[in-house]
């Protein structure tokens, strides 16, 4: 998409984290220039501690950066207060992260309700359900799901809202392969359905075989942004 009129949805520019840790301090990004585009999916590569984390967060309004600049459309969220970071979260990112985080004493359904009663333009809960191919387990509660099952309900859930950006955290690390699968067939027919910008952070470097782009961070840098002239459906996937 570099080069063609995609309109840019994220912009960052000489992005940079710095955690004080005691007597220590840890530079998770250094310096991070990035252009995230309209409706394209992207897989953010990299060892543990390399970074993909923290930049995720910061682009998802759950952290903020010690220095450098981060634009959502033309929302500056390094000057957002924390009031308006909520509300950023609110309407225009879903998360999805290792972990389902669902609500166990309510129903697959009900745990995707939850979102649509606080969103602006909600989706029918039940139609988040069956995007991801879940409809048909509507009434049972997460102890009754499968982990994959879940982490579906887990994507209706951030879907139900029509987020215009989803920023997926390790979505398959708790899973088999063939579980994890899919998973990422449910995330890839939401971008192509809905047309959601989605970031997928993993350690799997045959994912990256999905996106259009690869991202490869290390030690806080990118030191490697490919366009995927093969991609492939994550049914042809194999790890």
């Amino acid at each position: 998409m570099e080069g063609t009129d995609a309109e840019v949805v994220f912009e960052t520019r000489g992005l940079a984290k710095v955690y004080d840790m005691g007597e220590v301090q840890v530079h998770a990004l250094r310096g991070i220039d990035l252009e995230l585009y309209r409706s394209e999916l992207v897989v953010l590569l990299g060892a543990s501690g390399s970074g993909k984390s923290t930049l995720v967060n910061i682009l998802g309004g759950l952290d903020t950066a010690t220095d450098g600049e981060v634009f959502y459309r033309d929302r500056d969220l390094t000057k957002a207060s924390e009031r308006e970071l909520t509300d950023y979260r609110r309407h225009y990112v879903g998360f999805i992260f290792q972990f389902y985080n669902l609500i166990p004493s309510l129903t697959a359904l009900e745990n995707v309700e939850i979102v649509t009663e606080i969103a602006s333009d909600p989706m029918d809960p039940k139609e988040a359900l069956e995007l991801v191919k879940m409809g048909d387990r509507a009434d049972h509660f997460p102890s009754q799901l499968s982990g994959g099952e879940q982490q579906r309900v887990a994507i209706a859930r951030a879907i139900a809202k029509r987020p215009a950006v989803l920023l997926c955290d390790e979505p398959t690390g708790a899973l088999d392969s063939e579980t994890g699968v899919i998973v990422l067939e449910a995330l890839d027919r939401v971008n192509r359905e809905l047309g959601t910008t989605t970031v997928i952070i993993t350690h799997n470097v045959v994912q990256g075989d999905m996106a259009e782009r690869i991202i490869r961070l290390k030690d806080g840098q990118i030191t490697d942004i490919r366009r995927n002239e093969d991609k492939k459906a994550p049914r042809e996937l194999k790890w």
